[in-house]
């Protein structure tokens, strides 16, 4: 029996995971963390200036709100903590080898075998020249340094890589918003606002308008609280940002103000230099994806499938190679097509165009509220020893209010939840898949794990494709609706614009166009008209439409159209320019859609080969080895074990079928999601693919 010192290593390990995990969850956790990493290395950091002006800058651009000597200090602290624990599992390992290593490795198989092999030669070696007491120190100290050595620098890297990272996909969603955030102050300008009411406009609609904005948002800050003119806002918006266009932006924008030119005649320049350069940059997209569907119909695809045919042939005929199939099938094939649908999102992550690429982070704002709620919960602590009861228990009754918030958001309106949501539908599906996998699989004679696998994968591909199914009708649902609206809004701000130019007020107008027929936009409009009718502002009743679409493209629109409102009633130019922002976007996401339907239909027709083959191999080739091992067997028992009939009396045969099977569904999933990948600019775009792929695999398999 082992000690349980003997587990020490791995609850260390363990216990370090939880903590890092902890520690981006959880800002006490992450609190307490930073103190004890100022304690232990504050004064350890590096003093010199030019490295800690780099580390600074790299903050800066990736938009980390953390001091360099903080950022230092945790990154030593997670360094020495996974070389604590890589020092823990070494020693544990060169002491496995030493103890048990030969005898595991001749049970574990052939590729274990060879791997320890050389390791218990190098030990014999050693423990005849200094002795065995002496060779197990060696071994304990050198395994225990060199994982700890290894964990501590991939630590101590990774953390710092992770600046990098986040400072590029920050530079991909900058530079994929900024057209539209230079359409928008170039109509704003237009109709006459100062410069620097622009940006702050610009700041507090930045949700709407992504990166971009958050990066003028930062620039509008050091205006309002340290006092900084607007010329010196942009330049320091340049020396900051991570990306070479908003940095030439920024700096030729501050010339024009500096020179005194036409600040409004710049950006018409500009906001027509990204319309052209919109159009290059979507062929250089579709470009990358024609190259991506190749690459992945030659590695993905014909790859595997030929190292799969190759392995289950030379298993069958000559010696076994079911461990190498079932990584394939298991291992080799996710992981690769989730680094594949990494490499494309990071590649293609700037060249999506107005219509994929939305920012994604957290606003400014976001992350404010999150940090005031956090030091509420102690304010009202200390509040509460001083309140009187009657204030007390308000306060505690509105922090529960506060707490089941969005339960109560929920139960109100459990539709509109999921369909604002439709993640939401796996808290359903996957616990009644997982019911269905219990009672519709045979477990009573399942001894071994692939026995188990073979009982519950038909029941659970039905559970999969249904909680994938699921998933895509609701998303699809709610996608298509926003299209839909989407695709009015050039028609609305056109209609908007030419009854102001007839001389109506906007609040006329508003009425007016509101009458009119403007398909999925229209009871929306209608119900924005009554909120004008019983008293409600324009503005506000545009910006509770807003609320209600919940599209970031109609978000955009309407911010304009509100923000010109309160300039002048003549809104007629905002509104053209508006208007042709949102038809040329929409021009291009229909361009690009039609294009993509080429890259799904590839991926499909590559996973029906892949498909037809694998069941080639399952009913022809298979059925026939199986045959000749049993005629061969019962023509020369002797021979059972001979390289010729696979070294087996039957049994491999199966197991490398249902291999094959599972490799199918494995690759059904993983090409339904890259399909959407490629062919919609989404991962959730392919669980619909994902779903029809794989109810076709299972629907093969069970004909079959």
């Amino acid at each position: 029996m082992l000690s349980p010192v003997a587990f020490a290593p791995i609850a260390t390990a363990v216990a370090l995971c939880l903590l890092v995990l902890a520690d981006r969850r959880d800002p006490r956790v992450r609190l307490a963390t930073t103190r004890l990493a100022l304690w232990l290395f504050g004064e350890h950091v590096a003093a010199d200036e030019t490295r800690v002006e780099r580390g600074r800058r790299r903050l800066r651009a990736a938009a980390v709100p953390s001091t360099y000597r903080r950022f230092a200090a945790r990154a030593l602290l997670f360094g020495a903590a996974f070389g604590l624990a890589g020092g823990a599992l070494g020693a544990s390992l060169a002491a496995w080898l030493v103890v048990a290593g030969p005898d595991a490795a001749s049970a574990a198989g052939e590729p274990v075998r060879g791997l320890v092999a050389p390791l218990a030669a190098v030990w014999s070696v050693v423990s005849d020249v200094v002795g065995e007491s002496a060779a197990r120190f060696v071994l304990l100290s050198c395994g225990g340094a060199a994982l700890a050595v290894a964990l501590a620098l991939g630590a101590y890297r990774a953390h710092w890589a992770s600046l990098r990272q986040r400072a590029a996909a920050r530079r991909g969603r900058i530079e994929s918003t900024l057209p539209r955030t230079v359409a928008f102050v170039y109509a704003l300008s237009r109709s006459g606002v100062p410069l620097s009411a622009v940006l702050d406009t610009l700041a507090a609609n930045r949700r709407a308008y992504g990166e971009a904005a958050e990066e003028f948002a930062v620039g509008v800050r050091e205006t309002d609280l340290l006092g900084a003119d607007v010329l010196t806002a942009l330049r320091r918006t340049a020396r900051r940002t991570p990306s070479d266009d908003l940095e030439e932006f920024a700096e030729n924008l501050a010339s024009v103000l500096e020179s005194g030119r036409s600040v409004s005649a710049f950006l018409r320049s500009q906001y027509d230099q990204y319309r052209e350069e919109a159009e290059s940059q979507q062929e250089q997209y579709l470009e990358l994806l024609a190259a991506f569907a190749e690459m992945y119909v030659t590695l993905l695809v014909a790859g595997p499938l030929f190292l799969v045919t190759v392995l289950v042939i030379v298993g069958l005929v000559l010696s076994s190679t079911l461990d190498l199939v079932r990584f394939v099938a298991y291992v080799g094939l996710p992981l690769a097509s989730a680094g594949f649908l990494v490499y494309v999102d990071s590649v293609t992550g700037s060249l999506r165009g107005p219509g994929n690429a939305e920012g994604a982070s957290a606003t400014d704002s976001n992350r404010a509220g999150r940090t005031v709620a956090s030091a509420t919960d102690g304010g009202v602590a200390l509040d509460d020893r001083r309140a009187d009861p009657g204030r007390r228990a308000d306060r505690k009754r509105l922090a529960a209010y506060d707490r089941t918030r969005t339960v109560r958001r929920w139960a109100s309106d459990p539709l509109g939840s999921i369909r604002r949501r439709p993640a939401a539908t796996f808290a359903a599906t996957v616990p009644l898949g997982a019911l269905w996998v219990a009672l519709r699989a045979d477990l009573v004679g399942a001894t071994e794990p692939v026995d188990a696998l073979a009982a519950i994968d038909g029941p659970a591909a039905a559970a999969g494709a249904v909680a994938l199914g699921a998933f895509a009708v609701v998303y699809e649902l709610e996608k298509r609706r926003l299209r839909a609206v989407e695709a009015a809004i050039p028609d609305f701000l056109d209609r908007l614009a030419s009854v102001n130019e007839a001389g109506l007020t906007v609040v006329a107008s508003v009425e007016r166009v509101a009458r009119s027929d403007l398909g999925a936009l229209t009871p929306e409009l209608r119900r924005a008209r009554r909120d004008v009718a019983w008293g409600a502002e324009v503005g506000t009743a545009l910006r509770r439409m807003d609320r209600r679409i919940g599209s970031r493209a109609v978000r955009r629109a309407l911010t304009l159209v509100v923000h010109a409102t309160r300039v002048s009633g003549d809104v007629a130019p905002v509104l053209r320019i508006a208007a042709d922002e949102a038809r040329a976007d929409r021009r291009l996401a229909d361009a690009r859609r039609r294009e993509m339907v080429t890259y799904l239909l590839v991926i499909y027709l590559a996973f029906l080969v892949f498909l037809g083959i694998v069941a080639a191999l399952t009913v022809s080739f298979v059925p026939a080895i199986e045959a000749a091992q049993a005629s061969a067997v019962e023509e020369a028992p002797s021979a059972v074990g001979s390289p010729l009939i696979g070294g087996a009396d039957g049994a491999d045969a199966g197991a490398y079928a249902l291999a094959l099977h599972h490799a199918c569904l494995v690759q059904a999933v993983c090409s339904g999601l890259i399909a959407g990948q490629l062919g919609e600019g989404s991962v959730a775009d392919g669980a619909k693919h994902a779903a029809v792929l794989l109810v076709a695999a299972s629907v093969a398999f069970s004909l079959l």
